[in-house]
C-alpha cells in the first residue's frame, strides 16, 4: 500500500496544538454552547433548573460533569423540532433517523453548522490519505441519512471529484469503479464486502483497482474486518466516527499512518466516558460510555448526549487530539446469553478467524425452553462448501467461541451467498426471543 501520511503543513493548527491550547478552547466554546442551549431549548432550561446547575457554574472542564445527561429519548419527545436552538428559518437543513422503532430523532444544522461539518469530514478525509483532486467514490444512502450528503459535502470542501453513487446496485458500484478510477471509497463496511463480491462476479481482481483508501464508518468494524479488506483491495482501511445527533460522520476519524483508533476533533466535540450504570465520569484509560457535549452547534445543541457506545480515551498520537478506541459494541447492543456479555463484534472476530468461512454472519437469540439461546447462520467459502469442510469449519468456529467469549452456539453454515446482503448497514442480530 502506498504512504498517504498528509504532509504536517496541510494540518489545521489545532490538530497539532498542545493539550493546553486545546483546552482553554474547549472551556471557551463550552461555556458558550451551554448558555447557548440553556437560553434557547425550553428542555434544556427545565433539565438544568432541575438539577440545580446554570451555565456559569462552569468554570473548568471537569465542572461539566455537574450538568445533566441528554437521551436519544429527549430528542423523541420534543419530535420534530422542540430541541432546536435557532427559530426554523435559520435552519438550512434537515436529517432524521429511519423511524423504524417509533418516532424518528431529527436533527438540524444551521449554514454555519453545514460549513463545520464539512470542514471536519474533510480533516477527516485528509487525516484518511485523501487528497484535492482525488476521485471519490461515495456508497453511503443519502437522503435523511446523514452519511451520504455529509461525505459529499466534505469531499468537496477537500477538493475532490464527488462520484455520488449512493447504495444499491453492486453491479453498477463495480463497474463505475473500475470505469472511473476513485482513490478512496466512503462505504458501510458490510456493503464494501458485497462489492468485494461483485468484484468477482466480473471477474475482476480488486487488488488491481485504483482504489487507495476506504473510510468506513455507520456501524462498528473490527481490526479482522480492517485486514480482510486492506488485503482484499491492497489499499488502506479507516474508521470513521459519528452520529447525527452530535453531527454526523466526521466527529473523529483514523489517521492513515497509525490506525490506531479515531481522533476526536476535539476543537468542536467534548468527550467525556461515564459508568454506564452510574453516570460516574471516568478517567482517561477505563472503558465505559462515550458522552459528547458539542462545542460550536447552533441549531442543534448537544449537552452530554449519551451515545451507548462502549469505548475509551487514548492519548493523542498522529494528533495531539485525544483518540477514542475503535468502537466494537454498543451498551444497548449487548446480548446477555445464560448471564455472559456478548458482543457482535466478538462473533465477527472469530468468524473472520476460522478458515473456509466467509467475512458474512447473522446472529439469531431464540429461546429454548426457557432459556436463551443462539444460532449464527454463517456461509462456506466458495473453496471450503463441500459438507465435510462446512462440518469441520462449524466445529471449530463453535469452539472458538465458547473457548473466546464464553458461550455455547449453533452454527449453520449455508451456501456461498446464503447470508442476507445489507445495503447499508448490516443487521447483525435478530431477536426472536419474544416469538412463539
Amino acid at each position: 500500500m502506498k504512504d498517504l501520511t498528509p504532509d504536517r503543513a496541510s494540518l489545521d493548527p489545532i490538530e497539532i496544538a498542545s493539550r493546553d491550547e486545546i483546552a482553554a478552547l474547549q472551556l471557551d466554546r463550552l461555556k458558550w454552547s451551554l448558555k447557548h442551549a440553556y437560553d434557547n431549548v425550553p428542555m434544556y432550561r427545565q433539565r438544568f433548573d432541575a438539577a440545580g446547575v446554570h451555565p456559569e457554574d462552569l468554570h473548568t472542564l471537569a465542572d461539566l460533569a455537574k450538568f445533566p445527561f441528554t437521551y436519544k429519548t429527549d430528542l423523541r419527545d420534543n419530535y420534530p423540532f422542540g430541541m432546536f436552538a435557532v427559530p426554523q428559518n435559520q435552519i438550512t437543513r434537515v436529517h432524521a433517523s429511519s423511524g423504524t422503532t417509533g418516532k424518528p430523532t431529527v436533527v438540524g444544522y444551521t449554514k454555519n453548522d453545514i460549513d463545520n461539518w464539512a470542514d471536519l469530514v474533510a480533516r477527516s478525509m485528509r487525516a484518511s490519505g485523501t487528497r484535492p483532486g482525488d476521485i471519490v467514490h461515495i456508497a453511503y444512502g443519502y437522503g435523511l441519512f446523514t452519511g451520504g450528503l455529509g461525505a459529499h459535502y466534505g469531499a468537496e470542501r477537500l477538493g475532490c471529484t464527488v462520484v455520488p453513487v449512493s447504495g444499491g446496485m453492486t453491479e453498477r458500484q463495480v463497474t463505475l469503479i473500475n470505469d472511473f478510477k476513485p482513490t478512496t471509497i466512503m462505504v458501510t463496511p458490510s456493503y464494501l464486502l458485497n462489492i468485494l463480491e461483485g468484484f468477482h462476479k466480473a471477474g475482476l481482481d480488486p487488488r488491481e483497482s485504483s482504489l487507495q483508501v476506504g473510510i468506513f464508518g455507520a456501524e462498528p468494524w473490527t481490526d479482522a474486518m480492517r485486514a480482510e479488506m486492506e488485503q482484499a483491495f491492497d489499499m488502506h482501511a479507516v474508521d470513521i466516527y459519528g452520529l447525527s445527533e452530535i453531527m454526523g460522520p466526521g466527529v473523529a476519524n483514523e489517521c492513515v499512518e497509525t490506525k490506531d483508533g479515531p481522533v476526536i476533533w476535539e476543537d468542536h466535540f467534548y468527550p467525556e466516558i461515564i459508568d454506564p450504570q452510574t453516570g460516574e465520569v471516568l478517567p482517561d484509560g477505563e472503558m465505559g460510555e462515550l458522552v459528547f457535549t458539542t462545542l460550536t452547534k447552533e441549531g442543534l445543541p448537544m449537552v452530554r448526549y449519551r451515545t451507548r457506545d462502549l469505548t475509551r480515551l487514548l492519548p493523542g498520537t498522529a494528533r495531539s487530539m485525544r483518540r477514542m478506541e475503535k468502537i466494537t459494541g454498543r451498551s444497548d447492543d449487548m446480548m446477555i446469553l445464560r448471564g455472559v456479555n456478548v458482543f457482535p463484534s466478538q462473533i465477527e472476530e472469530q468468524v473472520m478467524a476460522t478458515g473456509g468461512i466467509a467475512a458474512h454472519y447473522q446472529i439469531e437469540l431464540y429461546k429454548s425452553g426457557r432459556m436463551d439461546a443462539m444460532r449464527i447462520f454463517v456461509e462456506a467459502e466458495i473453496t471450503a462448501a463441500d459438507d465435510a469442510s462446512r462440518n469441520a469449519a462449524a466445529r471449530m468456529l463453535s469452539k472458538r467461541i465458547k473457548d473466546v467469549v464464553g458461550v455455547s452456539t449453533e452454527i449453520i453454515v449455508g451456501d456461498p451467498g446464503a447470508v442476507e446482503r445489507s445495503q447499508g448497514k448490516a443487521r447483525r442480530v435478530i431477536d426472536n426471543r419474544g416469538k412463539d
